[in-house]
């Protein structure tokens, strides 16, 4: 797994949200894209990590930045997870996890013995040149949006 890191250039991707439309990242040039995977939806942490970027979006908006999240979820599971917790971003299907594969987060994983792979909790903050300007990779899932903010706050 080599994992993207700060100065890389962010690849580029197209992907589908939970209506079938397509977002891609070139979409948002000019703005920071804060782009978040995240294992499974409707999953503890995952719903906490989103329930705080929720709360935060207002915040997020405010300082420029756009949130992505991505998982190998179906559109269809993303419609349930957004409907649910009231989700105020796009949220993003990479089912064969190229997209995960081309920012280096999905890998070998082990939980509770077993082992697998999977997306690796990962955040990287592009900035509007399309280039990795931070990789958030040590966060609490409900600290998650905390972390980001205090890092764009630091950067004023």
């Amino acid at each position: 797994m080599n994992t993207l890191q700060a100065g890389d250039p962010a690849p580029q991707f197209s992907l589908f949200d939970k209506d079938d439309n397509s977002v891609s990242l070139s979409q948002f040039n000019g703005k920071r894209v804060l782009v978040y995977f995240y294992p499974k939806a409707m999953t503890p942490g995952c719903n906490i990590q989103a329930q705080g970027l929720r709360d935060s979006i207002e915040q997020l908006t405010s300082l420029n930045v756009v949130v992505l999240g991505i998982s190998p979820d179906a559109t269809k599971r993303l419609v349930k997870f957004t409907d649910k917790y009231q989700l105020n971003f796009s949220l993003l299907s990479d089912e064969d996890h190229s997209v995960a594969d081309a920012f280096g987060v999905w890998g070998l994983k082990k939980f509770m013995g077993k082992e697998y792979d999977g997306i690796h909790r990962l955040s990287f903050l592009i900035n509007e040149h399309g280039v990795i300007e931070h990789v958030f990779n040590k966060f609490k899932t409900k600290e998650h949006h905390q972390v980001v903010l205090d890092y764009l706050n630091s950067m004023d």
